[in-house]
């Protein structure tokens, strides 16, 4: 299956007092992974996605199951795959893993929409042709 890979360190401000990730943390990396991906194979940076053309990404839906804890200082690959594409959305699975040993497993549910309306708008042919080659 195609995906985009990015690989993170744990660090002391993603975990709680025992040391391990908190949860809510692991959204925040999976924003960042998500600016990466259009950032550098879909070439569009948030800079000009969000500020030229006036366009988001909001999360509509996500759903996660956690299986194994991270600590500060590991090294976690991200992996992120589309699932489905609609006609303004974009399913994505999210996996996480360290040392082929899987920490979680994440679907989310993207919406195309205009910053200035905040209504979903169609995804334009040449993103979708993009998003087509990270699907199984």
């Amino acid at each position: 299956m195609p995906a985009f890979v990015r690989r993170k360190l744990v660090r002391f401000h993603h975990c709680d007092p025992a040391g391990v990730v908190f949860y809510p943390q692991y959204f925040v990396m999976f924003n960042e992974l998500i600016e990466d991906w259009f950032g550098e194979p879909l070439d569009l940076p948030h800079d000009i996605l969000a500020g030229t053309l006036r366009l988001g990404t909001p999360t509509a839906h996500i759903e996660c199951k956690f299986m194994e804890p991270s600590r500060v200082g590991e090294v976690l690959d991200f992996v992120l795959a589309v699932t489905s594409i609609g006609k303004s959305s974009i399913n994505i699975a999210i996996s996480v893993s360290q040392d082929f040993t899987e920490r979680l497993i994440s679907r989310q549910t993207l919406v195309l929409v205009s910053l200035d309306t905040m209504k979903a708008v169609p995804i334009p042919d040449d993103l979708r042709e993009k998003l087509e080659k990270f699907k199984p």
